[in-house]
């Protein structure tokens, strides 16, 4: 509990009056709003007690019960389900990106939008707060992010040693695929030519470069924007003597039977660049292919991709992992493919 001064506001009156005081940031968020059968009290800043007295307001004193103690979720939830407009739609979960915070809103709360990334912002200390409108879309799974707060949309997020920059508006970052960026440290690619399809912003190649031995990774990236961070984030992990960006479509990549191992961290259409994959890969190379199946199918649907491209008798799965639940009853899985020297021969 602690001792403040609210403005004391009829009920049926209080939501715009709330709504006005919020955008002006008189209220102190870190005391409850409280109410009873005909007044809502809500606790006013020191600073701004004049100001509150000058719209004409009534003020009185007394004890609030205080936020700081909270869990930071109990602390957004108290302050915006005080809003009986917000009540049972308030945001419940957040993700962090470096300093900045993205949350998924109900539709409802669009009006409440601005007070929803003050709230977020003050309570978590982000510089930016941004609603995740739509998801990602497009060949380039560009986001689709509305700031709600603040201005700034560039972050760095720090993950295993990996210093990861990019623009939270532009570029997507899947932190649901944790595990499989940290397998890919573990990795023993001891003197390995690495060639990596679909590089982002160096998702999987930057633990690999840093930690797995390769001895030369070509990180292929189409999207300008994605590589523009590509080419930032190998400078600031000081891996410019391990990794070459390229900014091209990966099926114009030239050469043939040079990779020892190639990252396919693509989802949805990964199938069609595996005939370009069994292009560059030596013979007894392993091909990390990603891609989203029912659940209840995806190894007879790996089976065939790769019987189609390089006869049954042509390679060996030797590991089929699923990364992370993608929409109901289907994952996105990833299988680590052995080429057999045996293969036929992929279509050019």
């Amino acid at each position: 509990m602690k001792r403040v001064t609210f403005a004391r506001l009829p009920s049926e009156e209080a939501g715009p009056i709330i709504r006005k005081l919020m955008s002006l940031e008189y209220v102190d968020l870190h005391a409850k709003i409280g109410k009873d059968s005909d007044y809502r009290y809500i606790p006013i800043l020191p600073e701004h007690l004049d100001d509150v007295r000058q719209m004409g307001l009534e003020t009185v004193e007394g004890d609030a019960h205080t936020l700081d103690r909270r869990s930071p979720q109990e602390k957004i939830h108290d302050i915006l389900s005080s809003y009986d407009e917000l009540s049972g739609i308030v945001p419940e979960k957040w993700e962090y990106v470096g300093d900045i915070v993205i949350v998924r809103m109900d539709p409802r709360c669009e009006q409440y939008k601005e007070l929803i990334g003050r709230t977020y912002a003050e309570v978590l200390g982000a510089k930016t707060v941004c609603a995740d409108v739509r998801g990602v879309s497009g060949e380039f799974r560009q986001p689709s992010m509305e700031i709600i707060y603040g201005t700034e949309t560039e972050s760095v997020r720090l993950e295993n040693g990996i210093r990861y920059g990019f623009d939270v508006t532009k570029v997507m970052f899947a932190s649901g695929n944790t595990d499989e960026r940290m397998r890919m440290r573990k990795l023993d690619c001891t003197g390995e030519t690495v060639v990596d399809m679909f590089a982002g912003i160096g998702y999987f190649t930057l633990p690999l470069a840093k930690y797995s031995g390769a001895r030369r990774v070509f990180a292929c990236e189409k999207n300008p924007e994605s590589y523009r961070f590509l080419c930032r984030n190998i400078v600031d992990n000081e891996l410019e003597d391990k990794v070459i960006p390229i900014l091209s479509d990966n099926r114009n990549l030239i050469g043939k039977a040079f990779a020892d191992r190639i990252l396919m961290g693509y989802v949805q259409t990964t199938s069609e660049f595996v005939p370009k994959a069994l292009t560059m890969i030596r013979p007894d190379g392993i091909i990390h292919y990603h891609d989203t199946f029912y659940v209840s199918e995806y190894e007879d649907r790996i089976r065939r991709i790769f019987d189609d491209a390089c006869g049954p008798d042509g390679y060996e799965i030797e590991r089929i992992h699923e990364v992370k639940s993608y929409a109901p009853s289907v994952s996105h899985y990833v299988a680590d493919i052995r080429i057999r020297p045996s293969r036929q021969n992929p279509t050019l």
